[in-house]
């Protein structure tokens, strides 16, 4: 069973490097600051670099969360994803799920400042990630790219979500079995208040996943030609509204019914 698992991680490994060429780019800016191998860890607040205007807020620094995504008004160690729209937290999420980087062979999460095409960026490199409980016999690949647009206006600012390999979808604290089933993972965003956006896909088991060609993250796009990446553009405060690949993203809006989550417990 040992070399049955070292071999499985091997391969994963070998994997994420040879993925390093397609959605996720400028990795290597983005390591400027490194959170320590930690499950549902946090980083302190973090200076962005510029300001931007998220529905009306304006924020100058954010929180960077181990569990892939960050938030804006205080750090979130929760695990088990939920409904972005249903806690008032302000929250970008690229693949907001249980992320355990306490296992041998899993990546760290990276992040830090940087200029890309001449606009100032703030990015976050989850590459190579396990998995809760310390599990990294499949390993994720994703990350995060706010970028300053205010050449177009105070406070605009785009955002991206890149995917090169994404294996697990849940943690075993939120239901899942070897990475896979119980509360699966989600992508997007939220103001916290009265609007939100989820890939489809999200919430639903093997939904994300590489292995589903429909609706896994590498396999669509948004404003991009470039399969695994999702662009949003913010103009004055607001997420443009987005015109789906078909059968790729669904939109949530205000006015959406919020749905409860299960917080399961986690053993020390």
């Amino acid at each position: 069973m040992k070399l049955l698992a070292t071999s499985l991680t091997l391969c994963a490994a070998l994997a994420v490097n040879a993925a390093q060429a397609a959605a996720i780019h400028d990795q290597g800016l983005f390591t400027t600051n490194t959170l320590s191998a930690n499950d549902d860890g946090s980083t302190g607040l973090e200076a962005i670099g510029f300001s931007i205007d998220f529905y009306g807020s304006n924020y100058t620094n954010l929180y960077v969360n181990n569990n892939g995504n960050v938030t804006f008004t205080g750090p979130q160690g929760t695990y088990t994803p939920y409904d972005l729209l249903s806690t008032g937290i302000p929250i970008i999420a690229p693949f907001f799920a249980d992320v355990d980087t306490l296992g041998p062979g899993s990546g760290l999460t990276q992040y830090g400042q940087a200029t890309l095409g001449g606009h100032a960026a703030f990015g976050v490199n989850w590459i190579g990630v396990g998995y809760y409980p310390s599990q990294t016999d499949k390993l994720n690949s994703f990350q995060l790219i706010i970028t300053d647009r205010s050449d177009t206006g105070a406070g605009n600012f785009d955002f991206e979500f890149n995917y090169d390999q994404i294996l697990w979808e849940t943690g075993s604290a939120s239901g899942g079995s070897n990475g896979f089933g119980g509360d699966s993972a989600r992508a997007g965003w939220s103001n916290g208040v009265s609007a939100s956006y989820e890939i489809n896909g999200s919430a639903v088991n093997g939904g994300l996943l590489d292995s589903n060609g429909g609706t896994g993250l590498i396999h669509n796009s948004l404003n991009s030609n470039t399969a695994g990446q999702y662009v949003f553009n913010v103009r004055n405060g607001t997420v443009i509204p987005q015109v789906p690949v078909p059968g790729a993203l669904v939109l949530f809006l205000s006015g959406m019914g919020l749905l409860g989550f299960k917080g399961l417990r986690k053993s020390a």
